[in-house]
């Protein structure tokens, strides 16, 4: 029974949410629902506020940090961070592991092989179970004081699990930022005028050398433990055992971990990591192979810069040479100009790549990019065509640098930089180039989703001075005569046009708020808005407090919005919208009343391949029916519905508890079948698991 006494039900609540933390981010074994787990942390965070000589540092409230620092100490390692020597080739591997055996005589020993990160490494030290400091790596000698930042990471513990922790312990591994999230973060920031990152691991440090910490609260940021610096208190035996020991005090470690005992079975792990690293939510690159027995460390020693007890093994990046036809410049809906390479077709990671993203100008001077270059492709982070460098043997003696860009290349108006920003953006809020990306993203699938109104068409409809912003769409049928005669058009073509044009007047909320290209704000957030507040007017009368209370709603995306709201060209749209007719507030659903009740106020994830509707196809169905559609399984998730090749998310759905369908059960359900409780017996069971990764 719960403890009357503050005091005691703190200390009771605290440990109890550490467990549950534990269950859910080590063992992904949870043992509550998300109901319950959110139940106890309000009571936790009620009882802090009501008694704040309670309140501690490490207490499961405080993870996310507070004001802003004025910049980060740099402290000493109190163990150095030496790196490891690393290699593309098989055959120092071989080498390594001859000079192993030379060192250690007949001494028998073990190899372990465990996936290489591509993260920011970080070192943290606890004494007495208590998080105190969290270094960034530095120089391996001395490192930045990140603690406030390192907070902020929710499966990282701030006090360790267990009564028997050591008086010292200093852990160390990589901060990571997930694919996923990296192409999330990077969109906001080009959106906002931002230079993208190159690459997950640079969008992880940069997060790491933020000075807010609550800004760092919004970053995709996650980590993994492997290693130790100061121990007091505490000796392991090999690796293996200090990989479950750090697991049982609460941190995350690697998986896929390969015990051999010979080094053939080394290579083979290595080749077998190669085929599915693709398949992890984050990027490795390469594998490490340690020494197994901790016992023989001193023995093998170390070089100055690197243990002779372990070796990275590093996975070549598929690169491409092509050459580069053309830089063009694209300007975004923002009036962001953004330098583009045309190349000649080629493949790249499976996929035929064309153009690749030149970021902005310093980036491009860097690299001293011309047109009629020989240049090396490479998806950054496996994900985005980057040109990675320039063949400079090959160059042509004509190349000439692009000079940076003083006007607008479609409307000829000045560019102007402000200082806190590296891009180049048009002046001219009327320029045609920034009115067709803006129609194009107000039109397209994700948003309005308007029939008939494709690229070609936008093009034509802009450039005949029909359409200067989105609002003028609803004023196209006193056109109509001009539109039939358009080249390539027909009555047929425009009447279809002109009913997806009335047909979005009552399109579902999110949709609008998506279609407004509010800067920060995607497809995910659009729907977490639209959940919450009902109505443009009550989004826009939000305040602060109530915006980052919402999931997918940070200081920075709540800033964002209340700034587009208060400019006078989104007031005069939203007013242009609702003049037309427009619906700028959720219609009465009546998904709950309907027989479809499978979904309704449920979080669902869609997984794998469909076969008789396209994901996008089903997520708005499902929507339809009341469901809060997400992309990523949590505990918070009520259902995944999982198609062909379902992989991680289904695993970790069934690791989690949560319920898992089929696409058989989804259709019979959208199709009127109605599940009675009565005959749950009747209902195809959750699948089983058989693949554990995408």
């Amino acid at each position: 029974m719960p403890s009357s006494d503050p005091t005691s039900r703190v200390h009771e609540l605290s440990e109890l949410l550490r467990e549950h933390n534990y269950r859910y981010y080590v063992l992904a074994q949870p043992s509550i629902s998300d109901r319950e787990y959110d139940t106890l942390l309000e009571e936790l965070t009620g009882l802090e506020a009501e008694h704040p000589e309670l309140l501690d540092t490490d207490s499961p409230t405080q993870r996310v940090g507070g004001a802003p620092i004025e910049g980060f100490e740099t402290v000493p390692h109190r163990v150095p961070m030496i790196s490891l020597a690393n290699s593309y080739n098989l055959e120092d591997v071989q080498a390594y592991d001859q000079r192993t055996r030379k060192l250690l005589g007949n001494e028998p020993f073990t190899y372990v092989v465990e996936p290489k990160v591509d993260g920011v490494a970080l070192s943290l030290r606890y004494e007495e179970g208590h998080l105190i400091q969290a270094l960034s790596r530095g120089d391996g000698r001395s490192g930045d004081v990140i603690t406030s930042n390192i907070r902020t990471i929710a499966s990282i513990p701030l006090r360790l699990r267990g009564d028997s922790v050591p008086a010292v312990l200093e852990v160390r591994g990589e901060v990571y930022m997930t694919r996923t999230g990296f192409v999330a973060l990077n969109e906001k920031r080009q959106l906002a005028g931002k230079d993208a990152f190159a690459n997950p691991r640079n969008a992880a440090a940069g997060s790491l050398k933020l000075l807010d910490p609550r800004e760092v609260a919004e970053r995709p940021l996650d980590a993994v433990f492997y290693a130790t610096g100061d121990l007091q208190g505490l000796e392991f035996d090999t690796h293996l055992a200090l990989l479950g020991c750090l697991a049982e005090f609460g941190f995350v470690t690697p998986k896929d971990i390969a015990p051999c005992t010979r080094i053939e079975e080394v290579t083979e792990a290595l080749e077998a990591l190669l085929e599915k690293k693709d398949a992890y939510a984050f990027e490795i690159d390469g594998a490490v192979i340690k020494v197994n027995q901790r016992d023989l460390y001193d023995t093998l020693g170390s070089t100055a810069k690197s243990p002779r007890w372990a070796m990275a093994y590093k996975y070549e990046p598929e690169q491409v040479e092509t050459q580069l036809r053309a830089i063009t410049i694209q300007v975004g809906r923002t009036g962001v100009l953004t330098p583009v390479a045309e190349l000649v077709p080629c493949q790249v990671s499976g996929t035929t790549v064309s153009r690749a993203t030149l970021h902005n100008w310093e980036e491009m001077e860097r690299k001293d990019v011309r047109v009629g270059d020989a240049v090396i492709i490479e998806k950054a982070g496996e994900i985005i065509p980057a040109v990675v460098r320039v063949v400079m043997e090959k160059r042509p003696s004509d190349a000439q640098p692009l000079p940076r860009p003083t006007e607008c290349p479609v409307c000829g108006a000045s560019v102007h930089r402000k200082d806190e920003e590296v891009a180049y953006r048009c002046t001219n809020p009327t320029c045609p180039a920034q009115a067709k990306s803006w129609i194009r993203h107000f039109a397209s699938r994700r948003a309005l989703d308007i029939e008939g109104l494709g690229d070609v068409m936008v093009e034509t409809l802009v450039d005949q001075g029909l359409l200067e912003t989105p609002a003028d769409l609803y004023t196209l049928e006193a056109h109509y005569d001009t539109l039939i005669h358009l080249e390539r058009q027909g009555e047929k073509s425009i009447d279809n046009l002109l009913a997806g044009i009335e047909k979005s007047k009552s399109t579902e909320l999110w949709r609008l708020i998506h279609a407004l290209g509010i800067p920060q704000v995607g497809e995910r957030s659009a729907q977490t808005l639209a959940s919450a507040f009902h109505s443009i007017d009550a989004l826009r009368s939000a305040g602060e407090d109530e915006l980052i209370a919402l999931d997918d709603v940070g200081p920075i995306v709540a800033a964002s919005i209340q700034d587009y709201f208060k400019r006078e060209r989104s007031i005069l749209l939203l007013d242009q919208l609702a003049a037309a007719g427009v619906q700028l507030e959720e219609a009465a659903s009546d998904a709950t009343d309907a027989p479809h009740t499978s979904f309704a106020g449920k979080t669902i994830v869609l997984t794998g391949s469909l076969s008789s509707m396209s994901r996008n196809e089903a997520a708005d169905r499902l929507r339809a029916l009341g469901a809060n559609m997400t992309s990523s399984v949590s505990k918070k998730t009520d259902m995944v519905i999982a198609g062909e090749k379902a992989g991680s998310k289904r695993a970790k759905a069934e690791a989690l508890g949560v319920e898992v369908r089929d696409e058989a059960w989804m259709i019979e359900q959208l199709e009127g079948g109605r599940q009675d409780e009565s005959k749950a017996a009747d209902v195809e069971p959750p699948l089983g698991q058989s693949e554990l990764l995408f």
